[in-house]
């Protein structure tokens, strides 16, 4: 998980990029569509990610611990990735962005480490920095926002369905036993008691798709669309 300061992420959130909200493309395991590392501007990493000729057998649900943003737009999504990079790397002092894929609260999905993108369509993987001792045997999603008490957006929601069906068909994994949260492998609240308490749901709905059933309808519950304040300190960085 990631947890950002008060001016930091407002100074990250402000740095936008000029796209609209309107020019949403919708994820489906289908055709996924992953807005690449230079789409939305990542910096250039401290050295390139090693990459393993063979597929992870866990996929690590995590949030970000950040606050529960309004914006679902494209460019709030991008700006979310910066900030995540700029933490990682400036803060945390690693490589490039820890996780292989971010997920916005408006569902936007994007590639994270640097390399990951063409490592999963060869099904290969990417080691990131995204669970403590098992990076090189796992891949790892960031979903944005804080759920130990705040329901997960429809949006959100959609797109984690869709991205874990694409990645059980890429690399042949059974999401019944695949699909974990950060808290199972490391010491941490990530990704929320909110979001960990729907994996199980989560696993069914993305079991249920690859079994050839139409695209989730599940939503979450009602989202009151507060805003948490920011978590201060890293609670339970990854890495």
């Amino acid at each position: 998980m990631l947890s950002l300061g008060t001016s930091r992420q407002n100074e990250a959130m402000a740095d936008e990029a000029p796209y609209e909200a309107g020019e949403r493309v919708a994820f489906t395991a289908e055709d996924p569509h992953v807005y690449t590392r230079e789409q939305w501007n990542a910096r250039a990493p401290r050295r390139p990610a090693k990459v393993l000729s063979k597929a992870p057998d866990h996929i690590i649900v995590h949030h970000t611990a950040t606050a529960n943003s309004k914006s679902r737009s494209l460019a709030h999504a991008f700006a979310l990735s910066r900030a995540i990079q700029n933490i990682h790397m400036d803060r945390n002092g690693w490589d490039d962005t820890g996780q292989q894929l971010t997920i916005s609260r408006g569902g936007f999905v994007m590639e994270g480490r640097n390399r990951s993108l063409k490592a999963i369509r060869a099904g290969d993987l990417a080691v990131g920095a995204q669970v403590l001792h098992h990076n090189e045997h796992t891949i790892g999603i960031e979903n944005e926002g804080t759920y130990t008490s705040k329901a997960v957006p429809g949006s959100l929601w959609k797109s984690l369905v869709e991205v874990c069906v694409w990645l059980c068909q890429e690399y042949k994994l059974d999401p019944g036993s695949a699909i974990v949260g950060h808290r199972d492998y490391n010491n941490t609240s990530c990704p929320g008691d909110v979001l960990y308490a729907r994996l199980p749901t989560l696993r069914r709905s993305v079991a249920a798709r690859l079994e050839g059933g139409p695209p989730s309808q599940s939503t979450s519950h009602a989202d009151d669309g507060s805003i948490l304040p920011p978590l201060l300190g890293p609670l339970d960085g990854l890495g």
